[in-house]
């Protein structure tokens, strides 16, 4: 009896032994044998340029980045911090109403740390909110086409990003392994060795003072809109076509934005249609901004940028930029015939020589436009 109990403890403790080694060697696995790959890297098409010299279409890029910022300024945007389409009643929603769930995430993820961006190398960590796309065949590419839709979406309603470069944000998807389950981790961050931040603007302190001068400049412009909204529209096409010339040399610091257009006076199209948008919005007023090619006078079709805007409930075509061609002689200004040319068009106009890219680059998603009435104002 004593010899049989003697066995049973034994057993037992060979039992407890085993398990012991068991866990303890699973505790060394994942200490010191998960599998963390390299992050893939996503970075944006290049959306829109106009300058000649800059080819239009970047292809997605991969390889590996410097590891995440810790600290303070690292932001998780979790689910519940994600606000929904219903949560979004601004005019500059438009379209952000257009995205799907993953692209939403995104967008709102800049949106919320909006602020942070500034400082050029601030981290948007989304963790782990990706998890069901990423475990898809070809995941990875499905959120780095979401990716460039939603940074697409994000600065045709946002104007006001001036000192953003987005072709240098980028997307990174970093997966680990353990014990034979997956897990990813996605953040938005700059390059290694770099930052987000346009040439121009390469500090906060750059950034806030020139957001001083552009509101300053937007208040004295909104402080003359007295009449009614087609006076109100008229003013501020007026305004930009009398106060800023077209940049020829595409190198005018803030040509395509709307700090070159309000502050340095002189801007690219891109910069004329950006501005229209920005002071209409904060008038109140629905503008979007479109992009497309158009054909000038010499037969030449090129990149272009302009607006529609809604007036009395329908919408019409605008081209502040085709109202102020450059003016040799004179005084420099020009006859109502061409000033109003591109003012209030309908489709019959417009579309004359203005063709609308629906698509914004290879990889992003075909958008929709506000339909224009058919017929001039």
């Amino acid at each position: 009896m004593k010899k049989k109990f003697i066995n049973m403890v034994l057993f037992f403790i060979l039992v407890a032994l085993i398990i012991g080694i068991v866990v303890f060697g699973l505790f060394i696995y994942e200490e010191f044998f998960e599998e963390t790959t390299n992050p893939e890297v996503y970075k944006v098409d290049k959306i829109y340029t106009e300058d000649p010299d800059v080819e239009k279409n970047i292809t997605n890029a991969t390889g590996s980045i410097g590891e995440l910022i810790s600290g303070d300024i690292q932001e998780e945007v979790s689910k519940n911090q994600i606000s929904q389409n219903n949560n979004q009643k601004s005019i500059n929603s438009f379209f952000y109403n257009q995205l799907n769930n993953n692209q939403k995430l995104i967008y709102d993820g800049l949106m919320q740390n909006k602020q942070y961006l500034k400082q050029g190398d601030y981290i948007i960590n989304f963790k782990d909110i990706f998890t069901e796309t990423l475990s898809k065949e070809n995941g990875a590419d499905i959120l780095g086409d979401d990716y460039q839709t939603a940074i697409e979406a994000f600065t045709h309603d946002n104007v006001d990003i001036f000192y953003l470069d987005v072709n240098k944000m980028f997307l990174n998807i970093e997966t680990s392994t353990k014990f034979f389950k997956t897990t990813y981790n996605v953040y938005i961050s700059a390059a290694k060795d770099s930052n987000y931040l346009s040439n121009e603007f390469q500090s906060t302190e750059k950034i806030e003072n020139a957001i001083i001068m552009i509101e300053n400049e937007k208040n004295n412009i909104l402080n003359n809109l007295k009449g009614t909204d087609y006076q109100n529209i008229l003013y501020l096409h007026d305004y930009l076509v009398n106060n800023i010339e077209y940049d020829s040399s595409y190198k005018q610091t803030g040509s395509y934005t709307i700090y070159g257009a309000l502050v340095e006076k002189k801007c690219v199209c891109e910069g004329y249609a950006k501005t229209f948008k920005y002071l209409s919005n904060c008038a109140g007023y629905n503008c979007e901004l479109i992009q497309g090619t158009a054909t000038n006078n010499s037969g030449q079709t090129e990149n272009h940028a302009w607006n529609c805007i809604k007036l009395n409930d329908v919408w019409y075509g605008i081209d502040v930029t085709w109202d102020d061609p450059i003016i040799i002689g004179g005084n420099g200004r020009t006859n109502n015939d061409i000033q109003y040319r591109y003012f209030l068009k309908g489709t019959k106009t417009i579309n004359r020589d203005h063709n609308i890219e629906y698509q914004f680059s290879d990889n992003g998603k075909t958008f929709l436009y506000p339909n224009l009435v058919e017929y001039d104002y």
